[in-house]
């Protein structure tokens, strides 16, 4: 019982942290007007989870291999991502009230698109998380620093990005269609995230 407590507390705070480094890439990205140099930057948050081998959603979704590790996935790495937003969301506000309006944009940008929109551009992010990560792994880290303005700029949606954003916009622009799409974002995700395991028949 005490080991399976201790593990799952070195989830939940690896999680937090993971959450922490990818808020200060959205962070970032808001302070500067996002555009290339804010996907550019953003960049460091995904580096620091890899390097520090933090547990992110987007980091984690594609290596899961047993029941057992979905449930880790959902109710553990998930909600500590999800808390490490919030903790980081409710700091910075504080520290940088302008951040809060900046955010809003970014949220009704996401009540405008229908659910099955933010679907699919969930799954192009998840797929290019999951390779950057790979690479990285292998100590192959050009792919990661690619990969982080490529979903930016073309659009794509993050899951743990998203809650950052979420967090730090104004509660009264947090619509359904915010909520609804958020959660297809989830998912979205983790489709992508396990696309590589596809194979075609090998004659």
């Amino acid at each position: 019982m005490e080991n399976k407590l201790k593990e799952i507390l070195n989830y939940l705070i690896s999680s937090i942290l993971a959450g922490l480094c990818i808020s200060i890439g959205c962070i970032v990205n808001l302070m500067v007007g996002g555009g290339p140099l804010g996907a550019i930057l953003f960049t460091f948050g995904l580096i620091t989870v890899v390097h520090y081998k933090y547990a992110l959603y987007t980091g984690t979704a594609g290596f899961v291999s047993s029941l057992k590790d979905i449930g880790i996935l959902f109710w553990l790495v998930l909600l500590g991502n999800c808390l490490g937003c919030y903790i980081t969301s409710e700091v910075i506000t504080y520290a940088i009230p302008d951040i809060t309006e900046k955010a809003n944009s970014i949220v009704i940008a996401r009540s405008q698109v229908n659910m099955w929109q933010a679907f699919i551009r969930a799954i192009f992010c998840g797929f290019l998380m999951t390779t950057a990560v790979k690479f990285a792994r292998e100590n192959r880290w050009l792919p990661l620093l690619f990969a982080v303005p490529v979903f930016i700029l073309a659009g794509f949606y993050h899951s743990i990005a998203d809650a950052f954003y979420i967090c730090t916009a104004e509660f009264d622009i947090i619509t359904d269609a915010v909520r609804i799409n958020w959660g297809m974002t989830i998912l979205g995700n983790f489709v992508g995230c396990n696309l590589y395991r596809l194979k075609f028949l090998e004659s």
